[in-house]
Order: structure tokens, then C-alpha cells, then sequence
């Protein structure tokens, strides 16, 4: 499995970020995106919306990591009133103590469409990339009319699309990840441990015990359940962002890509299990749900 991709501008992005969502939300973040950085994950994802972006800074200088190093990604939430979204992003930099970000996003589409002004702050995403405040820019939770109006209307294709994504929304998920890789948008996933953390005992349980025993045997060390989903996302050709807090666990993360392949077989069946229970644990409210 590569350590990076490469986005469709060029931009190489390695293949394992650590979120500042979800368990940090509105948190503190500092330590852990230290902890992060000090055990070899260079990717960091932040956002305006998860109100920490000073602290996703604050961790990336204390680690003293050099900033050519590091691949950091912020997200764009709202405009205010006259606010343009090079404000917008300026006012992140501020905070994260950086003059640019390797990766910014519009974290949700949903008021930008409802005041039809979607293609309005994508002509601003594409200034703020011609200036050099972010090197690529993409987008966030977008549906396929959404990424449609961007395309139709503006002159850079995003380079990624960061959604939800694991077996449980993969039925769901599956016309959006195929109309982004055909054009050239890399997906980038979150909430991907789902199965295992917040849907236990869901028909998925068997499924994934039993390839990890498989790949265990394989790899000559034991594989997780959470490896194998991992695993799953990383043969569909998908940029994983993950948190967690535990040193044991940004190893075991880093780990996959050493993991041996699912095979066909073993695709198929997380698949079809998977189809079995629709779980959407965020941005329910994009798709109508």
C-alpha cells in the first residue's frame, strides 16, 4: 500500500490522517496531535467547527516537527456577514500559527446551497489555492449534485471529498465514491472504525473476526478488526482519517499498510454485510436522514 496519494494537483497526502473531530471536539488537542506527530503520523485534520484549530497549532509546534513535514488540512464552516472565505481561512491560519495549509475544505454544503451560494464560496476556495494559503482544496460531505455545481461552475476540481465512510454507509456512499474517483476527486474517509466502536454486535461481528483471524495467521502477528476495516478502505483506494489517544493504537493504524490484502472474497462479504444495517453516525441532516 503507498504511504501517500496523490491528489489530482499534485499534492502528495499521506494515507493516514489524525482527526481533531470527534473524540477532541472542542477539546483541547494539543498533547494528542503531539503524541500523533512524536509517533510518525505527519497528517494532521482540523476544521473551524471543531473550535480547537489553536490547539491542532499548538501541538504542531510543540512537536518541533519541521512544517515541509507535516500535511495539515483545516475546514471551512461558515461566512459571516461581508466575510469572504480567504477571512475566513486567514483567521484559521491565525490560529493554527501557520502561513498555509497543505489541505483546506468546506466542511458541509448544506447553507451554502440553501443560499444558493455554493459556487460563490467555491470561486473563493479557488482564490485562496491561487494565492497559496492552502495548496489543494476540496470538500466535505458533499453529495453528488452538490460536487455537480462545483464542477459546472468552477475552474479547479476538487481534490477530495472527506465523508463518512465505512461498511454500514458503504451501500449509501457507493454512487458518491465511484462519481469522485472517476473524476479524478480523491475520497477521504472518517468514521471509519464505526462498526466496531459504535455498532457492536452488528451482523458485520463474525465477518471481521474471522478475516483478522485469516490475515493474523498471514501477517504472523495478530491483525485487529479495526486493521481489517482499515484494510477495507485502503483497497478502495481511500485516504483514512482516524483519532485515537493511545500510542499502541496510532501503531497499530500506521501497521496496516504492512497488513497482508482482503481478498475478493473477503471484500464482497464485508460488502454485503455491511448493506445489512444502515448506520450514519454524522451529517445525517446533508443527506436527508
Amino acid at each position: 500500500m503507498p504511504k501517500v496519494f496523490t491528489l489530482n494537483n499534485g499534492v502528495a497526502i499521506p494515507w493516514l490522517g489524525f482527526g481533531t473531530g470527534t473524540a477532541l471536539y472542542g477539546r483541547d488537542a494539543a498533547n494528542f496531535v503531539r503524541l500523533a506527530i512524536d509517533n510518525n503520523i505527519t497528517h494532521l485534520d482540523g476544521a473551524q467547527m471543531y473550535n480547537n484549530e489553536d490547539t491542532l497549532g499548538a501541538g504542531i509546534k510543540a512537536s518541533g516537527k519541521s512544517r515541509s513535514d507535516l500535511f495539515v488540512t483545516t475546514k471551512l464552516n461558515k461566512l459571516a456577514p461581508g466575510e469572504t472565505v480567504k477571512d475566513s481561512l486567514k483567521g484559521s491560519l491565525a490560529k493554527l500559527g501557520l502561513d498555509y495549509v497543505d489541505l483546506f475544505l468546506i466542511h458541509d454544503p448544506t447553507k451554502a446551497t440553501k443560499e444558493g451560494k455554493l459556487a460563490e464560496w467555491w470561486k473563493g476556495m479557488e482564490e485562496v489555492q491561487g494565492e497559496g494559503l492552502a495548496k489543494a482544496i476540496g470538500v466535505s460531505n458533499f453529495k453528488v449534485e452538490d460536487l455537480k455545481i462545483v464542477l459546472e461552475t468552477g475552474e479547479i476540481v476538487p481534490a477530495v471529498n472527506q465523508i463518512e465512510l465505512h461498511p454500514y454507509v458503504w451501500k449509501a456512499a457507493k454512487p458518491i465514491v465511484e462519481f469522485c474517483q472517476e473524476k479524478g476527486i480523491a475520497i477521504e474517509s472518517y468514521g471509519g472504525q464505526t462498526p466496531i466502536v459504535r455498532a457492536k454486535g452488528g451482523p458485520l461481528d463474525p465477518t471481521l473476526s474471522a478475516i483478522s483471524e485469516r490475515l493474523g495467521k498471514a501477517h504472523g502477528k495478530p491483525v485487529s478488526t479495526g486493521q481489517v476495516l482499515t484494510k477495507w478502505l485502503l483497497q478502495r483506494d481511500v485516504i483514512v482519517v482516524t483519532t485515537t489517544s493511545k500510542v499502541e493504537r496510532i501503531k497499530e493504524f500506521l501497521d496496516t499498510e504492512n497488513v497482508p490484502d482482503l481478498n475478493a472474497k473477503e471484500i464482497k462479504a464485508i460488502d454485503e454485510e455491511g448493506a445489512k444495517l444502515h448506520k450514519r453516525v454524522y451529517m445525517a441532516h446533508v443527506f436527508g436522514e
